[in-house]
């Protein structure tokens, strides 16, 4: 636990987000999260529409690649969500030959 005897420093935090572009991506997530709820159908008036509980709102091109909402969004199941591995590739390295 790396705060024990001091508080987190929650705003210093979320200045770093903000540096990383984290916060925006967050806010693009929300904002498609907000769209498919507004036009889905929620018979069970919890807040969500049917289609989408519990289930993620994928992004078809990825935030991380540069992708926007614009781009499209999905329903698709949590662990097909979380599965993907969207980190940026190494440039391959090529090892020199001996002559």
């Amino acid at each position: 636990m790396p705060y024990k005897n001091k508080p987190r420093p929650y705003k210093k935090e979320y200045k770093q987000q903000k540096e990383r572009g984290e916060h925006a991506d967050r806010m693009e997530r929300q904002r498609a999260r907000r769209k498919i709820d507004k036009t889905g159908v929620d018979k069970n008036k919890n807040g969500k529409a049917d289609k989408r509980e519990g289930k993620d709102v994928s992004h078809k091109k990825a935030l991380s690649k540069g992708g926007k909402n614009k781009d499209g969004v999905r329903i698709e199941s949590k662990s097909k969500n979380r599965s993907r591995n969207y980190k940026k590739k190494k440039p391959a390295t090529r090892k020199p030959r001996n002559r």
